[in-house]
């Protein structure tokens, strides 16, 4: 999907959270809509939860950077 049509989406998925008062789950790879709409996530490793906590916290969380990046946390 384009950068354009990406943008829109997240932008209707707010607009629709926002007008209906809801809650949206979604399971999405692009770290650039997760970050957009998230304020809670849940990151899997080999489908087992690592970490849940906000966006904020979850960029620089140490197990995170391990399991996706390779790196270790003394790193």
């Amino acid at each position: 999907m384009a950068r354009a049509d990406t943008n829109n989406t997240i932008d209707l998925l707010k607009q629709i959270k926002d007008e209906r008062d809801i809650t949206i789950a979604i399971i999405e790879h692009d770290m650039h809509v997760v970050f957009s709409l998230a304020e809670r996530i849940t990151v899997l490793a080999q489908g087992t939860p690592l970490v849940e906590d906000t966006p904020d916290k979850i960029k620089g969380h140490p197990k995170v950077r391990e399991a996706y990046l390779g790196e270790t946390a003394a790193a």
